[in-house]
């Protein structure tokens, strides 16, 4: 089984498959696919033929699967003990609704603040989309923590595909200072303690390639990257 993914330290989409992959125990190889270098679609789809074009795109045999929700579906119907779903039915029902809304959404965010693990910013006002954003993102993880967070950490307790699609939003959270509630903190501080998120964090802080569309115009506070 092959991951496609694009830069660690920018690459959204690919820190939530490859996360996935990765908490849950389930071996893969990782190809690396640099994101705006020439020849980035054919490299995809040499690998898999037929997709997006995209990252992440997961390659298993003869089967490949593109966008992180198909990913997410296909790895339970192949590994269906691995826990990629919660294994309460309303748990399960919660949590998929949530993915596809963070899939969907949150669009103030995903602009004013890209991924970007290489540095750290102040903490100011972002406007108000963001504002609204954080609060709905928020709301929703208290939902999930209070309903069926009991036996865990993580939004349903044990680590599933729900916290893989919010992890590029504890990072953009954790990048950006922006400030949250307590239950929504000790959420983040679980997802950043992670050790497959350290991991993913320390190959992204290794990295040498700059994406400059994904760094913001306004002066950093801390450079992390190991450059």
């Amino acid at each position: 089984m092959k991951l496609l993914i694009g830069n660690k330290c920018y690459s959204s989409w690919s820190l939530r498959a490859w996360l996935l992959l990765r908490a849950r125990g389930i071996a893969f190889e990782e190809q690396l696919v640099l994101l705006d270098a020439p020849g980035f679609k054919d490299a995809v789809f040499a690998a898999a033929p037929g997709s997006g074009g995209t990252v992440p795109t997961l390659v298993d045999g003869e089967i490949a699967a593109w966008e992180t929700l198909a990913i997410a579906e296909y790895l339970h119907d192949r590994f269906p003990d691995a826990g990629i779903w919660p294994s309460d039915m309303a748990a399960r029902a919660h949590a998929r609704a949530i993915s596809s809304e963070m899939h969907a959404g949150f669009s103030s965010l995903r602009n004013a603040c890209p991924m970007n693990l290489g540095k750290r910013y102040a903490a100011r006002d972002r406007g108000p989309g963001v504002a609204r954003d954080v609060e709905r993102i928020t709301s929703l993880w208290r939902q999930a923590r209070e309903r069926f967070g009991g036996a865990g950490p993580f939004l349903y307790g044990a680590f599933s595909a729900a916290d893989a699609m919010f992890a590029p939003v504890v990072t953009r959270l954790d990048t950006y200072a922006i400030a949250v509630d307590a239950t929504s903190q000790a959420y983040i501080d679980a997802v950043l303690a992670l050790p497959a998120y350290r991991d993913w964090l320390d190959g992204a802080l290794a990295e040498p390639w700059i994406v400059a569309h994904d760094e913001v115009d306004e002066p950093a506070i801390a450079d992390l990257r190991k450059l």
